[in-house]
This record gives C-alpha cells, sequence and structure tokens, in this order.
C-alpha cells in the first residue's frame, strides 16, 4: 500500500507540472493580450507599453508559482492521510491477527486437554476387554500391565499440552513483533511522507524565488531594451511570447543592435548627449558653412552652382558597413559618441566635395530705358563681369563599397540597408519620425539652415540652381513616402502645384485656418499689384496666436522658418494633402 500511495502523489506532483504548463501557456496569451490593449490604450503612455506588459508578466508567474506551492503542498497533504489511513488498517489488522491467534490457541489447548482422557479411557476399555483373558493366563502379568499402560498415556497426555502451551506462546510472541515490525513499518512510511511533502514545500518556495528572480531579470532586460527599440520593438511583440521566448528575442536585438542593422536604432541619445540626428544636423552645418566660404572668398558678379551632395541615407549605410564591419577594429553603430562622430564626419566628407573656380567674362548687354515719353529705349553696352562657379560632386555607395575595398558579405549589408523597404526607418533615424501626419513638417524642420538648395534641386534632375522653393516641398515630401502614394504632387513650378490640389478638391483659400503639415502658396504684390498666380510655396508648420509658421525653401536662398498673420493678403491659399 504505500508504493501505491507514493506512486499516487507522483502522478500527482506530475499532474501539477501539467497544471504549471498550463498556467504558462494561459500567461503567454495574457501576456500578449495585456501588450496589446497596453499599445492600444489612450491610458496608457506610449512609452510604457512594454514595462506594462512585464509588470503583468511577473505577477502571471507569481499567481503560477503560489499555484505550483498549493499543488505540491494539497499532494503532500494527501499522501499523510492516505499513510494515516494505512497506518489505521495495518492496527485493525494486528488486532484481528492476534484475537484470531489467540482463538486458535484455546481451540488447540481444548484439544489437547481431551486428547489425554480419551487415550486414557480408551487404554483402560483395552485392559478391561482382555481381562478374562489375563485372569485366564493364571495371575501372570494382568494388574502389572494395566498399571504400566496406564501411567505411560498420562505422561503422554501431560507431554503434548505442555508443547501446546509453548506453540501457543510462541505464536503470539512471534504476532506481537510482527505488529510492533508493522507499526515502525507504518511510522517510518508517515515519517518518509512528511519529509517528502516538507522538501516538496522546500523546492516550491525555491521556486517561486527563482521564478520572481527570473521575471525581474527579465522586466529590467526588456525596459533597458526599450530604451533604444521603441519602433522595432512593436513589430517583435506581434508574436507569441512566453518566458523563454522573450529571452531569446532579448538576445536576437542584442545580436541586432551589434550588426550593421544597429543604425536603425542611432536616432536615440544613448546617454552621450548626442543622436544621430544631432551629430547630422551638426555635419550639414558644416557643409553649409564651407558653401557659404566659397561664396564669400571671393567677389562676384553671377553665381552659378551646379551638382549635388550625397544623401544621407547612402552616407549612414556606408558609414554602418565600414565602423561595424571593420576587421581592425569593429564597432557597434547603435550609439552615437565623439570617435564615431569623426567617423562619420570623415565618410561624409569623402563622399562629398565642394569646388570652386571663377571667370571674368566681358559681354555686351542691352539695357531698357523709359525717355519719359512712354518710349522704350534700348542701350547697348560693354560689361566685365566676375562669374563665380561652385560645384558639389558627390560619390555613390557602390562607389566608396569600391574605394574601401568591400567584400560581398560587405556589399550585401550595403544593399539590404539601402533597400526601399527601410525608408521608414532611414526616416526614423534621421528625422525622428514614426508615420504621424505632420512628418513632413519634422522633415522640413531638420533641414532648417541649408543653403543654395543644391540637395533638392539636383534631386528633382536640374542641372545647375533653379528658384527651388518648390523643389524643396516635393524632396520633403518624397522623403515621407507621399509623392509615391499620391498625397503630394512632385512639382517644380507653383502654378502647377496650385492647379494639381484644385484638381481633387482638396484646395482652401487663404482666409481658412490651416493645421500643420499643409501645403501654404503665395502670391506676391509688386508694383503692379498681385495676378492671382503663386510665386513661392513652403509647408505649414503650425498656427499659433493667429500666426501662421512655415518652413520655407529658397527664402533668401536657404531653408528658413517664417510667420504670417491668418488670412495675410499675399497667401493665395493652401493645399490640403489627404494624409
Amino acid at each position: 500500500m504505500p508504493d501505491i500511495k507514493t506512486r499516487d502523489i507522483a502522478k500527482g506532483t506530475i499532474k501539477t507540472i501539467d497544471k504549471s504548463a498550463v498556467a504558462a501557456e494561459r500567461m503567454k496569451s495574457a501576456f500578449i493580450q495585456t501588450k496589446e490593449k497596453a499599445e492600444h490604450s489612450v491610458d496608457v503612455p506610449e512609452s510604457s507599453a512594454e514595462e506594462y506588459a512585464s509588470n503583468r508578466l511577473e505577477s502571471g508567474i507569481d499567481r503560477v508559482s503560489h499555484e505550483a506551492v498549493h499543488q505540491f503542498d494539497k499532494q503532500g497533504r494527501k499522501g499523510v492521510r492516505a499513510t494515516k489511513q494505512n497506518i489505521v488498517k495495518a492496527k485493525d489488522g494486528i488486532q484481528k491477527f492476534k484475537e484470531k491467534r489467540a482463538a486458535q490457541s484455546l481451540q488447540k489447548q481444548a484439544q489437547a486437554a481431551a486428547s489425554p482422557r480419551k487415550g486414557v479411557g480408551q487404554s483402560i476399555k483395552a485392559v478391561e476387554q482382555p481381562k478374562k483373558a489375563v485372569k485366564e493366563s493364571a495371575r501372570t502379568a494382568g494388574k502389572k500391565t494395566i498399571k504400566t499402560v496406564g501411567k505411560g498415556s498420562a505422561k503422554t497426555a501431560q507431554k503434548t499440552v505442555k508443547t501446546a502451551e509453548r506453540t501457543a506462546k510462541t505464536t503470539v510472541k512471534t504476532a506481537q513483533r510482527t505488529a510492533k515490525a508493522a507499526q515502525k513499518t507504518a511510522q517510518a512510511t508517515v515519517k518518509a511522507s512528511q519529509r517528502a511533502v516538507q522538501a516538496a514545500r522546500a523546492a516550491a518556495r525555491a521556486a517561486v524565488v527563482t521564478a520572481k528572480a527570473i521575471a525581474r531579470a527579465i522586466a529590467l532586460a526588456v525596459k533597458a531594451i526599450i530604451a533604444g527599440t521603441k519602433a522595432l520593438i512593436a513589430a517583435i511583440a506581434a508574436g507569441g511570447w512566453i518566458v523563454v521566448l522573450i529571452i531569446i528575442v532579448i538576445c536576437l536585438i542584442g545580436m541586432l543592435l551589434g550588426s550593421v542593422f544597429g543604425i536603425f536604432f542611432s536616432g536615440e541619445d544613448s546617454g552621450t548627449g548626442m543622436s544621430m540626428q544631432t551629430v547630422v544636423q551638426e555635419i550639414n552645418t558644416e557643409y553649409d558653412t564651407k558653401l557659404q566660404d566659397e561664396k564669400n572668398s571671393v567677389s562676384y558678379d553671377v553665381l552659378e552652382m551646379s551638382g549635388s551632395r550625397a544623401v544621407w541615407k547612402d552616407v549612414l549605410a556606408v558609414y554602418s558597413v565600414k565602423v561595424n564591419t571593420d576587421p581592425d577594429n569593429p564597432q557597434e553603430v547603435a550609439t552615437m559618441d565623439e570617435s564615431k562622430k569623426q567617423l562619420l564626419t570623415n565618410i561624409f566628407w569623402e563622399m562629398n566635395e565642394i569646388s570652386s573656380s571663377t571667370d571674368t567674362k566681358t559681354e555686351t548687354v542691352i539695357t531698357e530705358t523709359d525717355d519719359g515719353h512712354g518710349n522704350i529705349v534700348e542701350t547697348e553696352s560693354t560689361v566685365t563681369q566676375t562669374y563665380l562657379y561652385i560645384t558639389v560632386s558627390h560619390k555613390t555607395a557602390d562607389e566608396m563599397a569600391a574605394q574601401y575595398g568591400f567584400n560581398e558579405e560587405q556589399k550585401e549589408y550595403l544593399a539590404e540597408l539601402l533597400a526601399d523597404e527601410n525608408n521608414s526607418l532611414w526616416s526614423q533615424v534621421l528625422y525622428g519620425i514614426t508615420g504621424t501626419d505632420d512628418q513632413i513638417v519634422t522633415v522640413a524642420l531638420s533641414q532648417i539652415g541649408t543653403m543654395g538648395g543644391d540637395p533638392y534641386w539636383s534631386w528633382y534632375g536640374f542641372n545647375s540652381r533653379v528658384e527651388w522653393c518648390a523643389c524643396f516641398v516635393s524632396w520633403c515630401a518624397n522623403e515621407c513616402g507621399y509623392i509615391d502614394a499620391g498625397v503630394i504632387p512632385k512639382y517644380a513650378g507653383c502654378v502647377n502645384g496650385v492647379q494639381w490640389f484644385k484638381d481633387r478638391g482638396q484646395w482652401l483659400d487663404n482666409s481658412a485656418e490651416p493645421t500643420p503639415g499643409m501645403i501654404i502658396f503665395f502670391d506676391w504684390a509688386d508694383e503692379s499689384g498681385q495676378d492671382g498666380l503663386s510665386d513661392h510655396t513652403g509647408i505649414v508648420q503650425k498656427v499659433e496666436n493667429g500666426r501662421v509658421y512655415t518652413v520655407e525653401g529658397n527664402s533668401g536662398d536657404s531653408v528658413r522658418q517664417n510667420s504670417y498673420p491668418v488670412g495675410y493678403y499675399e497667401i493665395l491659399g493652401y493645399g490640403a494633402p489627404a494624409y
């Protein structure tokens, strides 16, 4: 019986483990539902979605742990009860055994006592029957024979009784020893069961402590990863997570952060006081300063600019592959510090070059004047003018791969980083945008201070400088994917932009109060007034205290912020993109 009960306890423990596994599976579903609820709830801040889910996960582990303790305790108590029942049954069996053996002993004693009398009676009868023959044998041995037979039978009966008494006593002693041994066995079983229960409780308590420690460690690890992986974690968390999977995912994220794709996590300040965005802005300022220095280096009458610089996506992709896979000193690219800033700056200037030259030309110029009587007088004159030619040239990512001697694996990394499906990730790194309706404002603000407009008009397809306000708006829209989506047109002429919005019923006149992300169009007034056609365009940043704040390209040949009263007369109207 104790062995059977022990097996029952083991089976109960296995069932407990199965229940814990089922609880863990339920905890998995609860974790997913909790995290999705946290991410979509208006009452939970976006940055705390993973923290909220992690806390719920920890409480789930607590519940599973306490359930395990309860089940272990339950099975242990069940085993003790079963053992006690066995002891009671053993005692009853011993008592019945004693009573049965005692009855059997008494019965044997009675039979043994009866046997001598019967033997004596039979002997007497046997003597009486041949009495006559004895007498007839002339008194030879009659009385002597009777006495001998009678005395021998009596002695034999007495010996039989004594033997029966000794056998009964021995049987009783054996039964007593058996009962004591059974009692000791039962007591040992109880103690063993109690020790098993105590061990189970201790193991359960240890499991609780271990589970809580694991939960806290996981929560801390998740919170640490969240700081640099807000955008990507949402995509990863779409899958089902259990505790082990969380650890695996954290390890995978760690591997991702340490690879060339860590560049997509560099948009956050990692504690150094700088991020990829701030470093890019500093390098842009340095570029604009050098461009302005070229203009200030000589006196000129005419400025002609041509060429364009490398787009930042190409620069950062080359930087990521070169720095992360450097055979002599590989470094992660998910964070930014002074040494990495210098590496990025060096790569930028290896990919971009500003050159200038001057030329003096003598030309015949025709000047038209009014003679005061309504007649136009043309005057021809010869003038000498100094031309300043500024050329911006850049190398492509493939050219840099060849220059740095990238192997086939490095070239594959470069191609994967530059794939079109990663454009949204690049937008987050460069501009900090994650898909909101006013993300074009964020892109435009990141370009403030850019002079000359060459990144915009060269992107559009012009070989030399043009009036580039519309090119700037189109470039910003393209960075957000709005041109391919048909949300904003690609236009270089302001008039064409106005017409595009009017054709789609997305035009508002200047009496409207715009919202961030709308496209603003101006009709400048001159001596003859306004002609009703757009001369300039920009992007609405915000409306505040009755003023419209804008970001405009080609405002003084640079990207600037301006503001106007709502309803200002030189505002022609607004295009309202269907974001």
